[in-house]
């Protein structure tokens, strides 16, 4: 129902928007995404809104809809594909339904450090023929938002090895490689929408989650969960994505505009990340009372080092990005402690 609604809505204020356009002569450029107001997220599009509308505001009205006000990431995904609205934040997961090559992003502990992650993802000798897979199924990545590192979260057992998970229900991403992964610490992997997670987590559906600390406290799930185990087995991006027609119809000097209003995006979300991470650990332990511990990591690596072999030798177009990754690895390998 909340779906349906939040389509609705939608297209009334596209049709509310289409007669006030008629008379601004405005083009409605409309951006959604799943996190609240105060998120990072929110704070770079907001900066990216303003520099578009200070260099283009003759001609672009700039709209981002926080909060899944344009319904769950899937579906602003599709209505991203159709041209319903411009843009939208896609998890990668999302993305690796629409071409396997994001499967990529998705193996566990493919990055040694947060340094070798942000400099795989700033690369575009690595990112441009990713963020270009899904140009002919309506959409393209234009950049990449950070998602610090993903670690397991828990109403009951705290997890200090592989071991601990056997036998509770963990909620993942829709995404095949992450329901793998969960087979292979022995957990039953249950896979839904971010938006779904606090309902499940208080009803007893699942017995916890994986996702960064900023959960614990932007969506409450700090309030059920009490144990956070830091094994960081992800750093997975969130994808900005734009439809095709709208970016390949613009002129050159407005995608110049554009792409300058991407790296703005990309800086203020990052410097935005650091802090609310922060703010986020302190009010989870302080407020919440949730348990932060760090169990050994390797553990958890060699558990699941089978997937990663098992993806490379399916999806061999993959081997190439990996290959580039490990040289990335070794130059930022992960830091004592």
């Amino acid at each position: 129902m909340k779906k349906k609604i939040g389509i609705m809505l939608l297209f009334i204020m596209i049709a509310l928007s289409s007669c006030a356009n008629k008379q601004e002569k405005k083009e409605i450029i409309r951006i959604g995404h799943n996190q609240s107001q105060n998120h990072p997220t929110h704070l770079g599009l907001l900066a990216f809104e303003e520099y578009i509308e200070k260099n283009l505001g003759d001609k672009y009205d700039v709209q981002v809809f926080p909060s899944e006000l344009l319904g769950s990431q899937t579906d602003m995904v599709q209505l991203t594909q159709t041209g319903a609205i411009n843009y939208c934040v896609a998890s990668n997961a999302i993305l690796e339904t629409f071409d396997d090559i994001y499967e990529i992003f998705n193996l566990p502990y493919l990055f040694s450090s947060t340094e070798s992650y942000h400099h795989v993802m700033n690369d575009k000798s690595i990112t441009s023929d990713i963020y270009n897979s899904t140009a002919d199924a309506g959409f393209r990545a234009v950049t990449w938002l950070d998602a610090g590192s993903r670690s397991f979260y828990t109403k009951d057992v705290k997890i200090e090895k592989p071991e601990d998970l056997k036998g509770l229900k963990i909620r993942v991403q829709q995404s095949p490689t992450n329901v793998e992964m969960m087979k292979l610490f022995g957990a039953s992997a249950s896979p839904m929408g971010f938006g779904e997670v606090y309902t499940a987590l208080q009803s007893g559906i699942i017995d916890g989650a994986e996702n960064n600390e900023m959960s614990l406290t932007d969506n409450g799930h700090g309030e059920v969960c009490k144990y956070y185990s830091y094994d960081m087995h992800q750093m997975v991006p969130d994808i900005l994505i734009g439809n095709t027609s709208f970016i390949d119809n613009m002129s050159e000097e407005e995608k110049k505009v554009f792409e300058k209003g991407y790296e703005i995006l990309n800086e203020v979300q990052m410097k935005e990340w650091v802090k609310a991470v922060e703010n986020a650990k302190d009010k989870a332990q302080n407020d919440l009372k949730v348990e932060f511990n760090y169990p050994d990591q390797q553990a958890f690596k060699d558990t699941v080092a089978p997937l990663t072999k098992k993806v490379l030798d399916k999806n061999k177009k993959l081997i190439p990005y990996y290959e580039k990754i490990e040289e990335y690895n070794k130059k930022y390998p992960a830091k004592e402690g």
